[in-house]
C-alpha cells in the first residue's frame, strides 16, 4: 500500500469511528491553496470539530500524536479560519481533535484526542 492508500485507509478508520460517536462528516480533505489541508470537518451537536488523522506503522519514529508539529498545528488553524470564512459558520463554535490511528503493535488502536490544540 502507498503512502496515499494508508492514509486515506487511516482516514476512513477515522470517519468510521466519529460516525459511531454520532458525529456528522460535513466534509473530507478540504485543501486550502498554499496553507494545506484539514483531514475531516466534523459536527458534533452545534460545535464544528476540525479532525487531523495521524498513522503510523512503527514507532521507530514515535507515536503518531507525536509527528504532530507546532508548524502543522498552525497551518490547520489558518485551513479552518477558511473553511470557516468560506462556509460563512465565523460565528460557530469549533474545536480541533486528532485521531491516532496506530497500527505499530500488530493491532490498530485508535485514540481520539478531543480538543487537542
Amino acid at each position: 500500500m502507498s503512502t496515499v492508500e494508508e492514509g486515506r485507509w487511516a482516514e476512513d478508520i477515522a470517519v468510521r469511528h466519529l460516525e459511531q460517536l454520532g458525529y456528522e462528516i460535513v466534509e473530507r480533505n478540504f485543501y486550502f491553496k498554499k496553507i494545506g489541508e484539514i483531514d475531516i470537518v466534523a459536527r458534533s451537536g452545534n460545535t464544528l470539530v476540525f479532525v487531523e488523522v495521524r498513522h503510523r506503522t512503527s514507532t521507530r519514529y514515535g507515536s503518531p500524536e507525536a509527528s504532530l508539529s507546532l508548524i502543522k498545528c498552525a497551518k490547520i488553524r489558518r485551513c479552518a479560519e477558511a473553511w470557516l470564512a468560506r462556509h460563512k459558520q465565523s460565528r460557530s463554535p469549533c474545536r480541533f481533535d486528532v485521531i491516532a490511528v496506530d497500527t505499530a503493535k500488530g493491532q490498530m488502536d485508535v485514540r481520539h484526542h478531543i480538543n487537542a490544540f
